[in-house]
């Protein structure tokens, strides 16, 4: 499984509703993946009924059987499907969201008494035989914590669960071990490839959740390695020099963003899952988190430090990021319009998320369209191209492309107020096709506006080609 693990290297960012700005909850992650270009689309899945049909992997051949019915909900999946449909995100039409998956690693003592299943849940199944059939976040845990006691996994993963009320983060590390935990509304966290959860009540099953029998498994096998405490990580997890330049750090960073006056060393192996931000959290910190390669730091790759520090952590933001998308569920009792996935292509740092409203039947086609050459009538492929030239005169086009960016998220609140204020007062179907309506003119505006910037910046590197050439007059 060496493959899938090293393909999947992602950085999750969970809100409780209590912890933002405007009382949402929110689930976000950078997919990062081992290729620069790794194409990606976003499509509706319609609901289902009456359906009798086995869902097979192409991946690993895992095989369920799907049940009858299930939910619309959205999908972030792989343009090329020959390993699996690797749906990384969406909400379904009862407004629960799922982000599948960050990648995480046990230790060798532990996978000796409980080894990854060959052909069990990996991350190209999961969401897909879960997503459309919960409807909770609390739901999603117990759903899924069934299916891996039946089928085993194939790896370790982490995942991310909303709805309106509730954040959960649950991570399966070996064949059949996991365990999950509710974001306090008043706190974050975020997890970046590492085994994050800390300690587990298990006297609290309203915000704690376990494989059945874990506790006696680490017992049996003397795997605890504490005299006085049952901590999640130090079990299962690792520390490693990897982990000390690839994981934390990138925990660290978000961490000192959000609490500031914290003094913590980015190699640490014992920062905080769950932290109290210093101020409510909006989704544009998220976005600049997410976007994030340790800006003002001297481990900024693409600052003023040494070559030695710029090259001594990996940063949250890469070329290599196949997605970034923002979860956030609003009070889904008061707007029909509650549900809004902001996804962005191309290298997080210079292109935007884009917002999209989840009661929606369809996604405008520049998103479903994602051939294997480059078209810039495919977001994906225009994002791609955009990020290649912002970073290609970096010095001279950051700041054209942050005024961009700003511009782009200014708009989206205004429209995503504008649409709240009407959408309040539709139900039903008609609610769903002015929303389904407004996302089309929503990518409508970013694309226009997309292709003006990276037109102006083109036309700006023409001046900047090294071969120009102005004779001298005393020649």
């Amino acid at each position: 499984m060496t493959d899938r693990i090293e393909l999947s290297a992602c950085t999750s960012i969970m809100v409780g509703k209590k912890a933002s700005m405007d009382g949402a909850t929110y689930i976000s992650r950078n997919e990062d993946r081992l290729n620069a270009i790794y194409r990606k689309r976003i499509i509706v899945q319609p609901a289902v009924s009456g359906r009798d049909a086995t869902y097979v992997s192409p991946y690993n051949k895992m095989t369920a059987p799907y049940p009858t019915s299930g939910y619309r909900y959205t999908s972030t999946l792989d343009a090329d499907q020959s390993t699996g449909p690797n749906e990384e995100d969406g909400f379904n039409e009862k407004n629960v969201g799922m982000s599948a998956t960050e990648s995480v690693y046990a230790n060798e003592k532990v996978l000796a008494f409980d080894p990854y299943v060959k052909n069990g849940l990996a991350e190209d199944s999961l969401a897909t035989l879960v997503l459309p059939y919960i409807n909770s976040a609390r739901d999603g845990v117990k759903y899924l914590g069934r299916l891996v006691a039946k089928y085993g996994s194939a790896e370790g993963n982490g995942l991310q669960f909303n709805d309106k009320d509730e954040v959960w983060y649950m991570e399966v590390v070996t064949g059949h071990q996991w365990v999950a935990v509710r974001i306090p509304d008043d706190c974050y966290a975020v997890a970046a490839n590492q085994v994050a959860i800390q300690d587990i009540d298990f006297n609290d099953p309203d915000n704690y959740m376990w494989a059945d029998g874990i506790q006696e498994f680490v017992s049996e096998h003397n795997l605890n390695p504490d005299f006085d405490r049952w901590d999640f990580r130090h079990i299962f997890g690792t520390d490693t020099e990897k982990d000390h330049h690839y994981n934390t750090p990138r925990v660290w960073f978000a961490q000192r963003y959000l609490n500031p006056s914290i003094e913590q060393d980015p190699e640490s192996a014992e920062l905080p899952f769950i932290r109290k931000a210093e101020k409510k959290i909006a989704v544009e910190d998220i976005q600049y988190l997410l976007k994030s390669h340790y800006n003002e730091t001297k481990y900024d790759p693409l600052g003023s430090g040494s070559e030695h520090d710029k090259k001594t952590y990996r940063a949250i933001s890469l070329s290599r990021t196949a997605n970034s998308h923002i979860l956030q569920m609003r009070d889904s009792d008061k707007n029909g319009a509650a549900g809004v996935e902001w996804t962005g292509f191309g290298i997080p740092s210079f292109c935007p998320q884009v917002p999209f409203f989840t009661n929606a039947n369809d996604i405008d086609e520049s998103y479903s369209y994602t051939p294997e050459k480059m078209d810039l009538k495919s977001a994906y492929w225009m994002y791609e191209a955009l990020a290649m030239v912002v970073e290609s005169h970096y010095k001279e086009f950051v700041e054209p492309n942050l005024d961009y960016q700003k511009a782009l998220s200014e708009w989206a609140r205004r429209r995503i107020a504008a649409v709240d204020e009407k959408a309040v007062k539709m139900t039903g179907d008609a609610l769903t096709d002015y929303l389904t309506e407004q996302n089309h003119e929503i990518v409508k505006h970013y694309n226009e506006e997309t292709m003006k910037h990276l037109a102006d910046l083109v036309t700006q590197g023409t001046e900047l080609s090294k071969l120009t050439f102005k004779m001298d007059p005393n020649l």
